[in-house]
């Protein structure tokens, strides 16, 4: 859910998140359901292409990880 997500963003704005949510959407990495409840409930999740990314992030966080070990 969108607010769940935005916490767990220390720092941006919901303008930032939005229009990176929207952008990625239209890029296909996610998919974005909107249930017709009140309040109006979203929930967003990879995409087959975005799932197909999850290695290359894995490597880079890795790759991120091993070189603040080194900063230290």
């Amino acid at each position: 859910m969108f607010i769940e997500l935005r916490k767990s963003l220390d720092g941006i704005s919901q303008k930032v998140l939005t229009d990176s949510l929207r952008s990625m959407e239209e890029d296909g990495i996610i998919t974005r359901t909107v249930y017709p409840e009140v309040p109006p409930r979203v929930e967003y999740a990879l995409s087959e292409l975005g799932e197909s990314m999850r290695p290359i992030i894995k490597s880079m966080e890795d790759f991120g990880q091993h070189y603040k070990e080194l900063d230290k």
